[in-house]
């Protein structure tokens, strides 16, 4: 035989076995090598020596176990769908969308990117160029899933109504495609947000927007991707939150935690646009009041992906309500309202409206009224928003 083999050496031990080429096997001169050949085996030494040449751990292992063995989204996606074969293609046609927009934003600024469009949106905002990549992202990848019948887009004034019906499928998504695109230029954090329906209408037919405007209670799947640092997809199916990362290297998100509000309410933090107190309602500026009053910090980055995750990661509470110039507060109830206070209060906290429509309820019971309906928000650990609601309720 030409290839080498490997010989291992009766009455000594295995750190002695060795690879031999094809003429030293035919020579027949095969005997182990070094000083101690001639020496019988000692096995007490032999295991001593055997352990010293174990490999030394080191402070990179965690490291490489993580990213040998962390459970993949897609691995969850697969057992966490239960066996809904289009369940598991829309979450995976929704992490290839973050994917997409996570490589559009990091190259926006040596493409040119950066800045508006030139024009507003279904809600009046001022457009970003990267707002219409990421929705002209999420429209494709979801549209061409299969498995959607209607999304709904903060960047469009009508539903798309997937008419194909070799394309259209059960599942109804709003989504926010870039939330806190204002801070994208100056190289904030920002987040895409969704939520995700079971249609109700005739599988033969089209869906209607009557398929998506319902309560947050019928909502099975809601999430939202984070692009700051990292890349981080947090996804609740109802029961409990879990937090991803996106491993760029190899183009995967890996599990990280299952994500819990701390249960004590967690660090002092109330995170609001002071900007707008003087147009608040009275509660809400002596809930800010007592907060400077009693030690709380101030943390607010005006990207709701970027406050929101903060909120369920460290505690506090998140602030966004209504106020003169917007009776209903300026978060949208479909693709912002309803997605996060899902996760919130999967994640063992509190979402609520404060007092909206003559009485305090659940962001989740909002009843929308059209596609881009919006509510106050607030929402947090249950001390802070408990502490809220007991001053409207005092009023």
């Amino acid at each position: 035989a030409k290839a080498p083999v490997k010989v291992h050496y009766c009455g000594y031990a295995d750190y002695y076995d060795e690879w031999v080429g094809a003429d030293r096997l035919r020579s027949k001169l095969l005997r182990p090598g070094g000083a101690e050949a001639a020496k019988p085996v000692d096995k007490d030494k032999a295991k001593k020596k055997s352990a010293k040449k174990e490999r030394t751990p080191t402070e990179f292992d965690p490291y490489l176990q993580n990213r040998v063995n962390a459970v993949t989204l897609t691995q969850y996606i697969i057992t966490s769908s239960k066996g809904d074969k289009q369940l598991a293609m829309l979450m995976n046609a929704i992490q290839h969308a973050c994917k997409v927009v996570s490589n559009s934003i990091e190259k926006a600024g040596p493409a040119g990117l950066y800045g508006l469009a030139g024009k507003g949106n279904a809600t009046g905002d001022d457009v970003k160029k990267l707002d219409i990549i990421a929705d002209d992202i999420w429209v494709e990848c979801l549209s061409r899933s299969g498995v959607c019948g209607l999304l709904v887009s903060e960047e469009q004034e009508e539903a798309v109504v997937v008419e194909d019906e070799a394309l259209r499928g059960p599942f109804c998504v709003a989504f926010d495609p870039l939330d806190g695109s204002s801070n994208i230029d100056c190289n904030v954090s920002v987040g895409s947000i969704f939520s995700v329906y079971r249609r109700q209408s005739p599988a033969d037919k089209a869906c209607t927007q009557a398929d998506i405007l319902r309560p947050g209670t019928e909502i099975i799947v809601a999430g939202y991707c984070m692009y700051g640092a990292a890349t981080e997809l947090v996804i609740t199916y109802g029961k409990g939150v879990f937090r991803f990362a996106l491993d760029t290297s190899i183009g995967e998100f890996l599990y990280v935690e299952h994500m819990k509000i701390p249960q004590d309410g967690g660090k002092k933090i109330y995170s609001c646009n002071e900007g707008n107190l003087h147009s608040w309602d009275q509660p809400i500026k002596d809930f800010v009041k007592d907060c400077k009053n009693s030690g709380y910090a101030a943390r607010y980055v005006g990207s709701m992906v970027s406050d929101v995750h903060r909120t369920l990661l460290y505690g506090g509470v998140f602030v966004y309500p209504a106020d003169k110039k917007s009776k209903k507060g300026k978060l949208r109830v479909l693709y912002e309202g309803y997605p996060m206070a899902m996760i919130t209060e999967q994640a063992g906290g509190m979402a609520s409206t404060g007092m909206f429509l003559g009485k305090i309820g659940r962001i989740l019971e909002v009843v929308p009224e059209h596609i881009h309906d919006r509510c106050p928000i607030i929402m947090g650990g249950e001390r802070d928003v408990s502490a809220v609601l007991k001053l409207y309720e005092s009023k």
